[in-house]
């Protein structure tokens, strides 16, 4: 017995991190002790963040590495010494003290029972029960912080004047409350909104039923994870969040820059779902009242149809909060007599495909006809809608925050005059006229571009548009592509690109591809489209994306990659949580073989190519986190000695284009080399920030003038993303030098950077560098970035 005795009490002594499984009032729990929920899911103890010396009790989830914290306690106040403890008071309450006395923070007091227990469930729901009744006296549901999980909650409750939300942590390293918050608004129906203090921030568009009806590129069919109950009498709301894809593991979190996530574990990494906002246009009220932002490429602020800037001078610079007023008064409001004629006068203008705007009402109308009468015969209704999964939505006075999207959204229907359309008899004289001149052409263009185009398509058959030969690449039958993307559904999107959607398929055989399908927009033809695949098959090394083949079938022109696990860099760099999955090691790794690609289409292929879209996106990650350059939609091929060119048509990404590409069309091997330079650099792959996004000081200064401050002060090495700073991985010695690499190559002339195989060298070796001088600093707007 004794032995039995002595054998326990040496476990206790070597394993003094045990797991517990209750909190009471005769058992805390201290400082290296954590209590699991029964199936091991999630974890709570007291935790540092990013290795600071503060300490804080949370909720993460177990098993799995980087360590995902799901909730705080004591967010507002840091443990700073070695002993503390949480235990619970004879009343029910949770008390967290540091040394013997000092309460750092508690549930607050008003409990009754005298004999309850606090323990972890398996939903991550931190709970204190009363050992009596069961009843549960408090839980962590109903205390969020920057965290949901499924089946927890955002609500409000009007007449108790309740609200649950969302708050963000300050900083990836402090998880005080920070500047962003998510909430449910009481509106009917209700809108999810993030706020940045008190401000309207990002708005998520009315509840439609089974989606929320304002996020590009939802419609009915998506199969939405999330659930809204409303109770209008009793002035109540709930938003609710379930598992996502029959994963057990995933949650939703408001992240410091106020983006909204929802990631879920595949066993291997976490993925991401939905990331919100994720356009300038999202910015709540970004072109004033009664302004369009349309989602376009870049994107734009517009009037909408029958208003004009309130001040043409602010508009001219690239100001919108003004907004737009209307260019001519309804027909009821410009004479008080006329408002019960309104029916006769004003009329409604038809947009399609747009995020509907701010401060709906609802209306009880049971058909559309009945909302566009109801609307009508309202002098002070300026807009309605009929949504399916809603009903009738009108609007009063101005339009806020309205967005026009490519696809998927709603019909809005705009109360005009009726002069804005109809005109005056002679307006309709020469309206009609030059439209009869407009058709007759487009007629004859039509008739000689249908003739252009069945000669072709002639020639294709005279050729019997057989199939070509293409050394390494295979031709895939149109029915097999459909059948491995599951007809190109939706939920096997991968991304948008500029040149068309990409997405993700499985061959009967079970291997998995990407397709990328063209859109008929982006002007190839059967015959460049070949030239293209001609071009990207000779193409063959470890850091390119391998083209497996590709299909041709009328219209429709499809490429055919390998699939890379990871998908591309941006996912990673960009998001709080995955970000860990990227040590110094391995970001080194990237930026190297990045550099490897670039000098094999610069100088080691058969053919010498520009790729003109180099960027974050654009570099695919395989399962080892090798980096594969991607994309050669925009390359150029140069033949014999030439070595640059220019055209009219400036593609690509404000903020990687070197300045003579973007104001002149020249590029070159040295254009190339400046994207490359962003990415290292200013990058995202060191600073792991956008630069259409990055501000800082009070100065506001951008990606290029920090980074050249900090190589001047410091040797760029304080440039590391703040979260790896610190790490054991860390070589200042590598990290410093890829910043002084990056500001050689985005200096403002293009003879003055250094070409791919100095890069090589530079990277490779440790011999000085040449240096720098300070890149020129041109301001480009979120539109435009």
């Amino acid at each position: 017995m004794g032995m039995v005795l002595f054998a326990c009490l040496l476990l206790l002594i070597i394993f003094p991190t045990c797991g517990y499984a209750a909190i009471n009032t005769t058992s805390p729990l201290s400082i290296g002790q954590t209590l699991s929920s029964p199936s091991g899911f999630y974890e709570l103890g007291f935790f540092s963040p990013n290795n600071t010396r503060n300490q804080y009790v949370g909720i993460w989830f177990k098993k799995i590495v980087p360590r995902v914290v799901v909730w705080v306690a004591n967010r507002d106040t840091a443990v700073t010494s070695s002993a503390a403890s949480l235990t619970i008071s004879i009343n029910g309450s949770l008390i967290l003290r540091e040394g013997k006395q000092e309460v750092i923070w508690s549930t607050g007091e008003g409990f009754t029972s005298k004999k309850c227990h606090a323990e972890l469930l398996d939903t991550g729901n931190f709970v204190v029960i009363d050992d009596v009744s069961g009843e549960k006296l408090w839980q962590s549901f109903e205390n969020l912080g920057n965290t949901m999980l499924p089946q927890s909650s955002l609500m409000y409750d009007i007449p108790n004047g309740k609200k649950r939300v969302l708050t963000t942590w300050k900083s990836n390293s402090d998880p005080s409350p920070g500047e962003f918050s998510l909430e449910i608004t009481p509106q009917i129906p209700t809108q999810g909104l993030i706020r940045r203090g008190s401000v309207p921030y990002w708005r998520c568009g009315p509840w439609a039923k089974t989606r929320f009806s304002g996020i590009s590129g939802i419609d009915a069919s998506y199969v939405s994870p999330f659930s809204v109950v409303q109770d209008i009498g009793a002035g109540t709301g709930t938003f609710s969040y379930s598992t996502l894809r029959n994963y057990n593991l995933s949650y939703v979190k408001l992240t410091p820059d106020g983006h909204m996530k929802i990631l879920w574990d595949d066993g291997k990494t976490w993925m991401l779902h939905l990331s919100l906002p994720d356009n300038p246009c999202d910015l709540y009220g970004r072109c004033g009242p009664n302004g369009l932002c349309v989602r376009s490429n870049p994107p734009k602020c517009e009037c909408v149809k029958g208003f004009v800037p309130k001040s043409d001078e602010e508009w001219r610079k690239g100001n919108w909060t003004s907004g737009c007023v209307r260019r001519t008064l309804l027909s009821c409001q410009a004479d008080s007599s006329l408002k019960t004629k309104g029916k006769d006068t004003d009329i409604f203008y038809r947009m399609t495909d747009v995020k509907t705007p701010d401060l709906h009402q609802f209306a009880s109308f049971l058909n559309a006809e009945q909302c566009y009468q109801g609307c009508l015969g309202n002098c002070s209704c300026t807009a309605f809608a009929y949504i399916s999964g809603i009903g009738c939505l009108v609007w009063n006075g101005e339009l806020v925050d309205t967005v026009q999207f490519l696809t998927s959204g709603e019909t809005l229907f705009i109360r005009l005059a009726s002069s804005e359309l109809a005109g005056s008899s002679r307006r309709k004289v020469i309206v009609g006229t030059t439209v009869s001149l407009s058709i007759f052409v487009i007629l004859v263009v039509a008739a000689f571009l249908l003739r252009r185009y069945r000669a072709k398509q002639n020639d294709a058959r005279k050729k019997g548009f057989e199939p070509q030969d293409v050394s390494g690449v295979n031709f895939f039958e149109m029915h097999t592509i459909r059948t491995a993307t599951n007809n190109f559904s939706s939920s096997n999107k991968l991304g948008q690109g500029g040149f068309g959607p990409v997405y993700k398929g499985k061959l009967v055989d079970g291997k998995e591809i990407a397709v990328k399908r063209l859109a008929s927009s982006s002007g190839q033809g059967t015959e460049e489209f070949m030239n293209e695949i001609t071009l990207i098959s000779k193409l063959q090394h470890r850091n390119l994306v391998r083209l497996l083949g590709y299909c041709i079938e009328g219209e429709e022109k499809l490429l055919i990659y390998e699939f890379m696990v990871n998908k591309s860099l941006d996912i990673f760099i960009f998001d709080s949580s995955l970000k860990f999955e990227l040590d110094w090691p391995k970001r080194f790794n990237i930026i190297q073989g990045i550099a490897r690609g670039l000098l094999y289409l610069h100088r080691d292929s058969r053919l010498r190519v520009i790729h003109r879209d180099l960027k974050v996106s654009n570099i695919l990650l395989d399962e080892k986190m090798n980096p594969k350059i991607s994309d050669f939609g925009l390359a150029r091929m140069f033949q014999g000695t030439q070595y640059q060119d220019n055209t009219r048509r400036v593609v690509g990404t404000l903020g990687y284009m070197s300045p003579e590409y973007a104001w002149a069309g020249l590029f070159s091997e040295k254009s190339d080399i400046y994207s490359f330079g962003v990415l290292v650099l200013m990058l995202e792959i060191i600073i792991g920030k956008e630069i259409s996004s990055f501000s800082y000081g009070k100065d506001s200064k951008n990606l290029l003038s920090y980074a050249w401050d900090s190589w001047s002060e410091t040797g760029g090495v304080n440039l590391l993303d703040e979260d790896h700073a610190g790490s054991d991985s860390v070589n200042p010695v590598e990290a410093g030098r890829c910043v002084h690499i990056g500001l050689l190559c985005v200096q403002h002339q293009a003879i003055n950077r250094p070409n791919i195989k100095q890069v090589m060298s530079m990277l490779t070796s440790t011999a000085d560098l040449p240096k720098p001088t300070q890149p020129m600093l041109r301001k480009t707007s979120l539109l435009g970035s």
